[in-house]
């Protein structure tokens, strides 16, 4: 196959795992960036429960930067800046003296460390140490906390929080506010070009600020592996901060199927993918979210269950794939140690632009998983030798 028919079926490859199991749902969602989605030519899919654009059939001055497409918006993010809508996320403020203690009951981070200003990665787990949803947790000031959650999760999770609640401490979702992510390497320039004090913000640093008189909440994260910010705003200024930064001449919207790509290239874990119920901490390489302190004690849900296979071993592993020849293995595809056994499952996989290979994560038997491991793939019907491959695939490139 010729470099350019290499690129166009990773292309393909690329929405095919963008689209979820069943596009047509009977009734879906807006975010409040629906309509201006579909003025920019969105191609608009079901994805928990939303319409959400998975790319773009870009015009106009937006066309002379980037062709469009999920091919083009993902390397467009990594060489200057691209704008997610990721409203369909759940976004809610826990506030009450008390809030850091409960929020603790649930996860095992550090949240009563968490200084205002600061956010952090955390889990809510299970009794058995399983994964009930990954989340983001940041403190506006002392007793109150802003968090994040998965658009497929949210409704639980924000059922799950608020039974473990005292009665001093209270969960208010924000259903009334937008999400927006400004990710790649211009996205410091951008933002800052509008904004002033977005470009002092440290990685996984929180402020409240005006984006052009726009009252944001920003904060320096993202799902991309590049530099960038997540911006909360209300609503109805939504499609105001969205056209704003567009203007900018390096920002193109983008949709899911470049933000799926840019997240496994940078080896993310997609909730419901490579983490759910049945998975632990341990076996999705996680650890590190545990805080120091709170492995004195193990005192959240599962926290036992985890420390044993910290200390003798969970039987899979996470791992990278790097599948030989152009052939992508996506979710669900079986893989097989070198003896043909078999050896674990692919949870996420495709073709990453960056690279232009395919790429994999997937869980395997832990004596298959040091790099260089030789396996095979079941793809077609063929078996297709493969490697492991240390994670993330492209180097991070987060200001610290």
């Amino acid at each position: 196959m010729s470099p350019a028919g290499d690129l166009c079926h990773g292309a393909k490859t690329l929405v095919q795992n963008a689209l979820p199991d069943d596009p047509s749902p009977p009734t879906l969602l807006t975010t409040p960036l629906d309509a201006w989605h579909r003025a920019q030519g969105a191609r608009m899919v079901g994805f928990a429960g939303y319409a959400m654009p998975v790319q773009y059939d870009l015009t106009g001055a937006l066309a002379q930067r980037c062709r469009g497409g999920v091919l083009a918006e993902h390397l467009h993010c990594r060489a200057q800046a691209a704008l997610f809508d990721v409203s369909h996320m759940g976004q809610a403020t826990l506030t009450g003296d008390a809030a850091a203690a409960a929020l603790e009951t649930l996860v095992p981070g550090d949240i009563a460390g968490l200084k205002p200003g600061r956010q952090r990665y955390t889990l809510l787990t299970n009794e058995a140490g399983g994964i009930l949803d990954d989340l983001m947790v940041a403190t506006l000031e002392p007793g109150k906390f802003f968090l994040v959650v998965n658009a497929s999760r949210k409704a639980d999770d924000f059922a799950h929080i608020e039974a473990a609640l005292p009665a001093d401490v209270t969960l208010t979702p924000h259903p009334e506010r937008a999400l927006l992510a400004l990710q790649g390497p211009q996205a410091t320039a951008v933002l800052g070009r509008l904004c002033p004090a977005a470009a002092g913000l440290p990685f996984m640093g929180v402020a409240s600020a005006l984006v052009r008189g726009i009252p944001c909440l920003l904060s320096r994260s993202g799902y991309t592996g590049e530099d960038g910010f997540e911006i909360s705003v209300p609503a109805e200024r939504a499609v105001d901060l969205a056209t704003l930064l567009v203007e900018q001449p390096e920002v193109v919207p983008a949709g899911l199927g470049a933000r799926d790509s840019l997240r496994l290239e940078a080896g993310l874990c997609l909730y419901g993918n490579d983490i759910d119920e049945l998975t632990t901490p341990v076996e999705a390489g996680l650890t590190w979210v545990i805080g120091k302190r709170r492995k004195l004690n193990w005192d959240f849900p599962g926290g036992l269950a985890i420390r044993d296979q910290l200390d003798n071993g969970a039987a899979r592993l996470r791992v990278g794939i790097r599948p030989d020849g152009r052939a992508p293995a996506r979710a669900g595809v079986t893989i097989a140690a070198a003896d043909g056994t078999e050896g674990g499952t692919i949870t996420s996989g495709g073709f990453g632009p960056t690279l232009n290979a395919p790429i994999a994560m997937g869980y395997v038997r832990r004596d298959l998983a040091a790099d260089g491991t030789a396996l095979s793939l079941l793809v077609r019907g063929k078996q297709l030798p493969a490697t492991v491959a240390p994670m993330p695939f492209v180097p991070h490139r987060y200001t610290r």
